[in-house]
């Protein structure tokens, strides 16, 4: 788990520490990042300086980099306007830097854009503009300039970061918006600080749950799951959740569908069962999948169910979050951004999936890359995911894999978390032997249902 903050948490922490101290660490950080990304004796940098703290750790860095024999240029925005940032670009030009005003774009080997650390500031020079689009690497500190550090958001105009290098925690305009797109490779740099109040938590493997099975199980002990839906033309839907079920480590699988023969000629590994008759023996339930037009009259029949339920796909547009609020039963909410504008009438996002949770008594996974997961507390955030798992069926995949860990035994939110997690994964790995499709995927998983893999 790795802490994600907001700018301002980020400020807080920076107002209570030693600014020259946490500026000299800031900047050998910058500086190191640049050396790994070429920066050597003779090689020619450009390091655009803005007038707070971010132009003072560019500074810093501006004076090592010289110090080592790079032919550093610091070019200024405006002069300083902190005491700290002063002194570091005094000391810059005592090392020998070169000092210029910003003037219009130049070929160098590489630029540093130690600008203001997020945020497009209205009235700009167009000459910050031009850089803009630089085709020389670029090495961002704390924040692309003209990326929106809280939400990731781009107002105009903002650098496509090769690198950037971000201290104490991420942010949050890391991960959201365009901030995966704009950043390129995040380094997160130790410069001192300690503590903050995180606004989301980044998953790692080692937050996910994946449980054992006993030694003297069998496939209704180990887990049993069953997929409501599959109407007609949809049935491969059902199929492929309990597919990813089986192959994600539950015992036992089935479909509740209109079409029984279908079913079973088309998932003749997965019980098939009557769609009006859903057998109890099944621990999880995963409702929506293929629904469709049956869904209004089928999935609110399931909101009394004590059994965990996710509730997916079609089942999603047949529910209110009303009518959610009164589930006594584990609950898991899994809809990709239309399907969250429908439920809630918001914009899909970290704070209103936290309050569809907060507000229903579910977990909210909110498709999407990143995803969103939560209970109602500080929100998960899993970016193993890419757009290789853009394909249709693969969120079956994942609603399979959610009730197979509920299954196993999980809590909702990690079971949510952890199927997210290795979902993503599963999908990067397999990109790499060719095109991703969610039948290729449902095949694929098993090697990460465990925890040493297969």
């Amino acid at each position: 788990m790795k802490p994600v903050i907001t700018p301002a948490e980020a400020a807080r922490l920076d107002a209570g520490g030693d600014i020259p101290v946490l500026m000299e660490r800031a900047g050998l950080a910058v500086a190191l990042a640049a050396v790994g990304m070429g920066a050597r004796y003779g090689s020619t940098v450009a390091i655009l300086a803005g007038p707070g703290n971010n132009g003072g750790d560019g500074s810093v860095a501006a004076r090592i980099l010289r110090r080592r024999g790079v032919g550093v240029t610091l070019y200024l925005v405006a002069e300083p306007v902190t005491e700290p940032a002063r002194q570091a670009l005094a000391r810059a030009r005592q090392a020998g830097v070169r000092v210029m005003a910003l003037g219009p774009l130049r070929p160098v080997d590489l630029v540093i854009d130690a600008l203001f650390g997020g945020g497009y500031r209205p009235g700009l020079d167009p000459a910050v503009e031009a850089w803009f689009g630089t085709p020389s690497p670029v090495l961002s500190v704390d924040v692309p300039t003209g990326l929106d550090p809280l939400d990731g958001t781009v107002a105009r105009a903002a650098f496509n970061a090769t690198r950037t290098v971000t201290f104490h925690a991420l942010r949050t305009g890391h991960l959201l918006g365009e901030g995966p797109d704009r950043c390129g490779v995040i380094k997160v740099a130790d410069i001192g600080l300690e503590g903050g109040v995180p606004e989301l938590l980044l998953a790692e493997s080692i937050d996910t749950v994946r449980p054992p099975r006993r030694r003297v199980s069998h496939k209704w002990s180990a887990g049993s799951v069953l997929c409501v839906g599959g109407s007609v033309g949809m049935v491969g839907a059902a199929i492929l959740v309990a597919r990813s079920a089986l192959g994600f480590g539950a015992g036992a699988a089935g479909v509740a569908v209109p079409d029984v023969a279908l079913a079973q000629t088309a998932g003749p590994d997965v019980l098939a069962h009557p769609l009006r008759q859903v057998p109890d023996r099944y621990a999880v339930l995963v409702v929506g999948p293929g629904l469709g037009d049956l869904a209004p009259e089928v999935a609110p029949g399931f909101l009394d169910d004590p059994r965990p339920v996710v509730f997916d796909a079609d089942a999603l547009g047949a529910v209110t979050s009303e009518q959610l609020s009164t589930r006594s039963g584990p609950t898991v909410l899994t809809p990709h951004a239309g399907e969250f504008r429908r439920l809630t009438g918001s914009e899909p996002g970290p704070a209103p999936a936290r309050a569809l949770a907060g507000s229903t008594g579910a977990v909210v996974l909110l498709k999407g890359n990143p995803t969103i997961v939560t209970d109602g507390g500080t929100p998960w955030v899993v970016t193993s995911g890419g757009p290789e798992l853009a394909t249709i069926g693969s969120g079956d995949v994942l609603a399979g894999m959610i009730g197979a860990l509920l299954a196993r035994g999980a809590d909702p939110l990690r079971a949510a978390v952890s199927a997210a997690y290795w979902h993503g994964v599963a999908g990067a790995d397999l990109a790499r032997t060719g095109t991703v499709t969610a039948d290729r995927l449902a095949a694929h998983i098993g090697r990460f249902a465990w925890r040493e893999a297969v």
